[in-house]
């Protein structure tokens, strides 16, 4: 690592192997802040690394396992020095879908272990690097986050989770002048559509006969919606730069909604009674009744 670099402009991201997380790395890079990109497989790491400059530090961070955020820790830790660690963005996720009825205990832990213990246990490690910086923390929500949809449960959970994790943070945090935002995108083009979907089918696949049958309609109306989601999904790009206005704003947003499909949502969230919004999403994703 050159002296050359800027230490004070340092950040982490955790879930940097693809999608947001490798978009956010690479945007962040560009601008000139010292990118800690945290992948899960070194490889990951090569590959993104071969995308960007030599301020782009690909580094094994497995948000589940406290021996790795250590790791990960000193690593930073030894870079910044005295000058703290300017940002960090909670990136790294997973989704888990498919009827509560029918989702594995094993399964839902999994989601909220990666979604929201996860997340809790970086900002544990790496707060007081960012105290030390008066730094910034931003949190990857969703719009998922405010609304649930049949069969995302456990991942709208997760989000929902963040949510309250974010807002208590913020104020917690705002002694030390430390600025706390959530980025809540909605359809995003990255890997995760197709993850989900082969995860979603293995849960099917698995279910009794009984089961399927009886999610038989809400399925198909919960796919066919997410597939017109998933081809008019937008660049990662698009959150990238909302991470940057998060990091760089004078007086960062509190949240920040990505995607026309994300406004439309939290609009209907806040506007419409729980039954009529029932109504409404019962008629587009043609549930039985």
């Amino acid at each position: 690592m050159k002296e050359s670099m800027n230490k004070s402009k340092t950040v982490l991201i955790t879930g940097a192997s693809t999608g947001i997380g490798a978009a956010c790395a690479l945007h962040l890079d560009r601008l000139g802040f010292v990118v800690f990109a945290g992948v899960r497989k070194e490889r990951d790491g090569e590959v993104l690394k071969e995308r960007g400059t030599e301020r782009l530090i690909p580094i094994v961070l497995d948000v589940t396992e406290p021996s790795s955020i250590m790791k990960a820790h000193a690593l930073v830790e030894e870079f910044v020095g005295d000058s703290g660690l300017y940002g960090m963005i909670n990136n790294a996720g997973i989704v888990v879908a498919g009827p509560l009825e029918a989702v594995p205990i094993a399964d839902l832990r999994r989601q909220l272990e990666v979604n929201v213990i996860g997340q809790v246990a970086v900002i544990q490690a790496f707060l007081p690097l960012i105290r030390r910086a008066k730094g910034r923390i931003i949190n990857m929500g969703s719009i998922a986050g405010r609304g649930a949809m049949p069969l995302m449960g456990p991942y709208a959970a997760s989000k929902f989770a963040l949510e309250a994790i974010t807002d208590a943070l913020r104020l917690e945090v705002q002694q030390w002048g430390i600025q706390v935002s959530i980025i809540e995108p909605g359809a995003i083009a990255t890997p995760i559509w197709e993850k989900s979907r082969k995860r979603a089918a293995e849960l099917e696949a698995n279910m009794t006969p009984e089961l399927r049958e009886l999610y038989r309609e809400v399925a198909t109306g919960v796919r066919n919606v997410v597939g017109r989601a998933a081809e008019r999904a937008i660049s990662p790009l698009v959150v990238a730069r909302a991470v940057e206005n998060a990091l760089t704003s004078a007086r960062p947003k509190t949240r920040y909604l990505v995607g026309t499909d994300a406004k439309l949502r939290a609009l209907m969230v806040k506007l419409l009674p729980d039954r009529l919004s029932d109504k409404v999403l019962t008629w587009a994703l043609h549930l039985p009744r």
